[in-house]
């Protein structure tokens, strides 16, 4: 993994908030973890994850109570998560804006990733922290765990007005010494500690609760945003660099490694071995990529079989056909008609 993690510089918004409430000094909080205030007006400013975590410390060490963490949770603010929180605000349901993290989780940071692993009556949402490659340390302390999991609990709790209940948190550290009644007092669940993975677990019937400010054309145009706002952030992301090249050169048909190899100033032999680096090559991209176009696209009903096929970059409607059919074992018609009787 790469040597410095980062987050998004969104938290000042709700770090200042959160600063004030407790009767902190901001400007004296900021200036001593070497973070500059400025950067909140800034929404492309990524901020050094040690540095972050260095303010979280030092803001919970000059409180009695020591529960920041929760405080972060209850001063929120939508636009901390920059485009990714309206977007979420705006999704149709839970489980579509919990898909948003995991998607664009980057957007947040690169120091832990999220997953979902829905079960018959139940819902995970972990948190895999990332570690430092030289010396294993954590790329995120307690302190900083418990501040995004706040915040995110939090903030679902502002999508279903308070109805989110908890049925179990599990926390990948130890017990701390000091008192984390603040964790139960916020959370309002069974914790426990030293768990082999650090998750929120809740109700599966959550996960389809109507969000009461959903808006699926105001959610489509915030995507569209978020996915120019993650290739800014993913630079060094040569997989979603490549995603993007394709992205653009689709519909005049799908391009060749040589093409997206020089696009990226790159030659084909290092693009090629970098992502064998990676576990991956490019045409398995390039399949990845078209499949996810197109379980998109055929949500759109008034898209043709014939256009779908010309937006993702095949010479003709007979190889689109032939390509879904392996991608999902039916044909596109079959899939459509049963993408309809399932919505109505």
């Amino acid at each position: 993994m790469a040597g410095t993690y980062s987050t998004t510089s969104g938290w000042l918004i709700t770090l200042t908030r959160a600063m004030e409430t407790c009767g902190l000094d901001v400007d004296s909080c900021l200036s001593d973890a070497n973070i500059d205030r400025a950067w909140v007006k800034d929404p492309e400013k990524r901020i050094c994850l040690d540095a972050f975590s260095r303010l979280i410390k030092l803001c919970n060490d000059r409180l009695t109570e020591r529960n920041f963490s929760v405080i972060l949770g209850r001063s929120l603010h939508p636009g901390m998560f920059h485009v990714l929180g309206y977007s979420m605000m705006t999704s149709s349901t839970l489980n579509d804006a919990f898909k948003l993290i995991v998607t664009y989780q980057k957007i947040l940071t690169d120091a832990c990733r999220f997953e979902i692993d829905e079960g018959r009556d139940s819902v995970c949402l972990s948190l895999a922290v990332q570690q430092y490659d030289m010396t294993n340390r954590s790329a995120m302390d307690r302190e900083v765990v418990e501040s995004f999991l706040s915040v995110i609990i939090g903030f679902t709790r502002s999508l279903i007005h308070d109805k989110f209940n908890l049925s179990k948190l599990e926390l990948s550290f130890e017990h701390p010494e000091n008192n984390t009644e603040y964790l139960q007092s916020f959370f309002d669940c069974e914790i426990e500690f030293g768990c082999e993975k650090t998750q929120i677990v809740f109700d599966r019937r959550y996960l389809h609760e109507p969000l009461s400010v959903a808006n699926p054309v105001v959610n489509l145009a915030h995507k569209s945003v978020l996915n120019e706002f993650l290739s800014r952030v993913e630079r060094h992301d040569l997989t979603y660099l490549i995603k993007h090249e394709i992205y653009k050169s689709l519909a005049l048909g799908a391009p060749s490694q040589q093409e997206i190899a020089k696009n990226l100033c790159m030659s084909t032999r290092n693009l090629q071995r970098k992502l064998f680096e990676q576990g991956t090559n490019y045409k398995e991209i390039l399949e990845k990529t078209r499949y996810s176009l197109a379980m998109n696209y055929m949500q759109q009903a008034h898209l043709s079989f014939c256009e779908i096929s010309y937006l993702l970059g095949f010479s003709n409607v007979g190889n689109f056909n032939r390509a879904f059919k392996r991608w999902t074992g039916k044909s596109p018609g079959t899939y459509r008609k049963t993408l309809a009787e399932s919505n109505n």
